[in-house]
């Protein structure tokens, strides 16, 4: 390992030269002062103010007194990730600087770093399923895929023994003020020897900031044609100049030593390249508007590449014929065995939720116009994974993907009844917004097989057969948009590289606000980049000493999966205390609408010491069942979470109007939920039927000893009305499935179930013809209403169960 400070080594500090764990702080308190201070404390002023009162320093037994001598601890005491340096650069006059970190240091510090040392993965894998006397290849993380495969095939030929250690590179350019046009440009590094588990999680630190590139925009250069080719040429040269070491090491390779001390030949490969569409241009070259997947083809390219020194007008022609754009010496010219076009991986964020999706709901709104699907976005029934627009959709601004993505889960449901005008079929345009949200729904697994590969050229395919009807409605003339296309590179790359979830540009996203925007906010904002850089090696320090202190309870590493599943078992958690005590069974009748709840109960309790009564012996027992109590205790609310995990994903709320300490009204809520009525091994929705949740409760100990005989009772139960089961198959063109009140006579067909019994909350549609009416809210369109469309877009746990 290299010598990061002159004061330590982590060879020195991690093999036993510290004999106290803390050190070099006095203490845990000093060292949590410290921890606090770098990663949640206040600002250099407020800290040294707080450290100049007197006894603070002396009572906490701190060895620092001042801002300064803590950081000049962190500085010369603790060993951490490869420093910064910075290179000045000049464009037509202009100086910039380029901040960037040894790219060979960095990886060795990531293949090296103990806590990842049981989770590394050092050659490629072949996995299959078996389906009856089939074997089913399944793609997940980077070694399942054929890249890895076929470029340990390329290396093993010319040097054995051979460890490829796949380079993900991905760069953006980010706002990092809230006002103003103040820009960074930072590019990260990981390698696809981590699982992807630790790749995609900021907290398991296994992405790096390599390089803060110049964010110039070299304005002073006035003609618009040569600034844009000045910016492309200055962004090829810094990552050339920073994945220089990449050219020897990636065919030579060289030693490299894991955290369990195991020494390898590494060598390391460009494999992806992570961007949104203009970095993808800016990456291959291309001319925007052109796909930069879809391959140049390489003997014309490199004959252009080969002119660039030679005869540069030669080579503007060339690049001319090759389709590329003349950038001088792109970086990965001479980088082994890259093909950067097959680098260029999918983006569900900016070519799905903010790109083709944005698209078609203009579409869509221009189809049907924009007070109709606003007054239903307005009065969408609530659920825990749906958001209810208010205002509606067509007012929303600045829309984030987030937002998309919710709006993708209700949009087949608003417009799955409406009409479209000059009496056009709207079949469709249904089975083309359908087969557009199977194929997004489908591109986010992060688990895929040839059988789920073919379900999803299926559903593009099913997408492209239908949209012409946005032609012959007169909203569109063509499809040539970028973005529609690169739906057709999807199954490619998950076959070379794995899911999608491997190279997501939202991981990008979500490490601009640890490693540029908060790096930014904690300057004087006047020659940020030194104290950027500075700032975020002390806190890399900070957490390489927390990970030492910590190494022997790092959780989050030790129950990474060996296997991603599409598992959809998970827990109920119901609270420790009940909403309320004592609620009178006449108010389960009043506030809750649980009409027959004696009747049911009764039922309930014939049916549970009786399983196999039929339906009119069941009546006949239930008839001398006694009631023992009055009042039962209730709740409100029921969680679920996925079974390993504590983080509530689904939940059901279940409560009558009531009003708040500050007089506000709410509305009463009963949310609707699948329970399983088919045996635990049957699968598919089919074992499932929808029911309306009325009531939680459980009965006190008296009651429960008086009832009980011979079996005992659950410890929860629910008072549910159901809806009428499920078809064989869906309607046609939604693929979603209808469901009804069920009634008997004019009753709705009521029951009391055990809890345990409720598999998910379930989201519905109503369905009411073309004009949803004014007077209904998101509050009482479930109670109004009495057919509906079963969501199955509101998860992925949902999405899977409709799908069996």
């Amino acid at each position: 390992m290299p010598v990061l400070h002159a004061s330590v080594t982590d060879d020195d500090y991690y093999s036993g030269g510290s004999s106290d764990k803390y050190a070099p702080f006095n203490s845990l308190v000093d060292w949590e002062v410290a921890k606090w201070a770098k990663l949640r404390g206040p600002s250099s002023s407020a800290l040294t103010e707080f450290l100049a009162i007197e006894g603070v320093v002396e009572s906490l037994g701190l060895s620092f007194k001042t801002v300064r001598e803590l950081n000049t601890l962190i500085d010369t005491k603790l060993p951490g990730r490869p420093r910064f340096h910075q290179q000045d650069i000049t464009v037509s006059g202009e100086t910039v600087t380029l901040y960037s970190r040894d790219i060979i240091a960095c990886i060795s510090d990531l293949y090296g770093d103990p806590n990842f040392a049981c989770h590394l993965i050092h050659r490629p894998e072949r996995q299959y399923r078996k389906d009856g006397n089939k074997r089913i290849r399944i793609f997940h993380d980077m070694q399942t895929g054929d890249w890895w495969w076929e470029m340990q095939k390329v290396l093993e030929a010319r040097k054995p023994c051979a460890t490829v250690a796949p380079v993900l590179l991905s760069s953006d350019r980010t706002q990092v003020t809230l006002f103003g046009s103040k820009t960074a440009y930072p590019v990260y590094l990981t390698i696809g020897n981590l699982p992807k588990e630790i790749r995609r999680k900021p907290s398991c630190g296994g992405q790096f900031l390599l390089a803060y590139l110049p964010a110039s925009k070299l304005k002073h250069v006035s003609c618009v044609a040569s600034r844009r080719r000045m910016l492309a040429n200055l962004f090829h040269f810094c990552l050339q100049r920073i994945l220089e070491p990449l050219e020897i090491a990636g065919i030579e390779g060289f030693v490299m030593r894991d955290g369990l001390g195991i020494a390898r030949r590494i060598h390391p490969i460009l494999a992806i390249y992570v961007g949104d569409y203009p970095e993808q241009v800016l990456v291959t070259c291309t001319k925007t508007g052109r796909c930069p997947k879809c391959e140049v083809d390489f003997g014309d390219l490199a004959a252009a590449l080969r002119l660039a020194t030679v005869n540069p007008r030669a080579y503007e022609n060339a690049c001319k014929a090759a389709g590329i754009k003349p950038v001088y010496m792109p970086f990965w010219s001479h980088l082994p065995f890259v093909n950067i076009f097959q680098a260029i991986t999918p983006d569900i964020l900016h070519q799905l939720h903010q790109g083709v999706f944005k698209h078609i709901l203009s579409w869509l709104k221009q189809a049907f116009g924009t007070a109709e699907i606003d007054a239903r976005c307005q009065r969408i029934i609530p659920n825990h994974n749906i958001r209810v627009f208010l205002g509606g959709i067509s007012s929303l601004s600045r829309v984030t993907g987030k937002e998309h993505d919710q709006v993708c889960r209700v949009i087949l449901g608003v417009i799955g009844d409406m009409h479209l005008p000059n009496g056009f079929n709207s079949a469709r345009l249904l089975r083309c917004v359908r087969g557009f949200l199977d194929f997004l729904f489908l591109a986010q697994f992060p688990l895929h097989s040839t059988a789920t590969l073919r379900l999803l050229r299926q559903a593009l395919d099913q997408f492209h057969e239908n949209k012409s009807i946005f032609l012959d409605l007169g909203i569109r003339e063509n499809f040539e948009i970028p973005k529609i296309h690169a739906c057709a590179h999807y199954v490619s790359s998950i076959k070379l590289y794995g899911t999608t979830d491997n190279y997501s540009t939202q991981s990008t996203e979500r490490l601009h606000i640890d490693l540029a925007k908060d790096a930014f906010r904690s300057t004087n904002h006047k020659d940020e980049y030194p104290q950027m850089t500075l700032w975020l090696e002390r806190r890399e320090k900070i957490h390489q000493h927390h990970n030492f202190i910590n190494h022997d309870e790092q959780h989050v590493l030790s129950q990474l999966p060996s296997l991603p599943t599409l598992n959809l078992e998970r827990r109920l958690k119901v609270t420790r205390h009940p909403s309320a005590n004592g609620v009178a069974i006449s108010s389960l009748v009043s506030q809750y609408g649980a009409t027959f709840f004696r009747d049911a109960f009764a039922r309930f309790i014939a049916g549970w010491r009786n399983p196999n009564l039929s339906r009119a012996q069941l009546e006949r027992e239930s008839m001398d069942i006694n009631i023992p109590f009055t009042a039962v205790s209730v709740y409100h609310h029921l969680k679920f979470t996925n079974a390993g995990h504590s983080e509530t994903v689904d939940s059901l709320h279940v409560y009558p109007a009531k009003r708040q300490k500050n007089s506000k009204l709410d509305d009463s809520r009963f949310d609707t939920a699948l329970v399983r009525t088919g045996s635990v091994e049957e699968i598919g929705i089919h074992a499932y039927r929808v029911a309306q949740v009325r009531v939680l409760f459980n009965i006190s100990q008296a009651a429960r000893k008086y009832l009980e005989c011979g079996r005992l009772l659950p410890p929860y139960f629910a008072y549910v009305e159901w809806f009428t089961c499920f078809r064989q198959d869906p309607e046609l063109n939604t693929g979603m499935f209808k469901v009804s009140r069920s009634f008997i006579g004019t009753s709705r067909l009521s029951e009391i179930i055990p809890i345990s019994h409720i598999s998910q909350s379930v989201h519905l549609f109503p369905i009411h013809g073309p004009v949803i009416p004014r007077e209904w809210s998101s509050s009482t369109v479930l109670e109004n209403c009495n057919t509906f469309f079963v969501n199955p877009f509101t998860d992925r746990r949902t999405y899977l169960l409709f799908s069996q």
